[in-house]
């Protein structure tokens, strides 16, 4: 996987002489939680992948959808495929800019402002989100919480099961950073 994040990044990334580094995270985590009058429904996934380019305050996410985990098997079934229909859309996508200016040379805890496309079974929608990114002693982790209309990405829940679920998920990412191995 770090391969494939390096060729994305050499294959994006303007090589400019004295550039700042782009980090990049295999093993970010995602979760989402749906809470509906009849069940509340929890997910996590361990395998997503991010990068962040510092000179153009780009950041990249990627999950495969069959990635996440369930309390329930049947629950895991129903969301890969009815719901997310895994199979046609294996992959949730995110591609967004910070907007704020900050020093990612120095230490500190940084709210930033995310704006970006989120491709979710094949429908993209523009996100404006609010996170966080954390710098300690030259590593970097980041992270946000928001919340996704089911219905905005056109997941279709069925009437006999729209009360096990909720119209409005909430989604959770966090990543730690490493410099990519991808040198200029």
């Amino acid at each position: 996987m770090k391969l494939w994040l390096a060729i994305f990044l050499f294959l994006t990334t303007p090589k400019i002489s004295g550039a700042q580094p782009v980090y990049v995270s295999d093993q970010v985590v995602f979760s989402f939680f749906s809470k509906a009058p009849l069940e509340d429904i929890s997910a996590k996934s361990s395998r997503g992948m991010s990068a962040i380019d510092i000179s153009s305050k780009s950041i990249y996410f990627k999950v495969s959808i069959r990635t996440f985990e369930f309390r329930k098997r049947l629950m895991q079934q129903h969301f890969n495929e009815e719901y997310l229909e895994s199979s046609k859309y294996p992959y949730a996508e995110f591609k967004g800019k910070y907007l704020e200016d900050i020093d990612l040379a120095k230490d500190g805890i940084y709210q930033v402002t995310v704006q970006g496309n989120l491709n979710i079974h094949n429908v993209t929608k523009n996100y404006t989100v609010k996170g966080q990114i954390q710098v300690d002693k030259g590593k970097i982790a980041a992270n946000s919480k928001f919340r996704v209309r089911v219905a905005d990405h056109r997941i279709k829940i069925p009437r006999l099961v729209i009360k096990n679920i909720a119209e409005v998920v909430e989604v959770q990412v966090s990543a730690r950073y490493e410099p990519s191995p991808n040198k200029s």
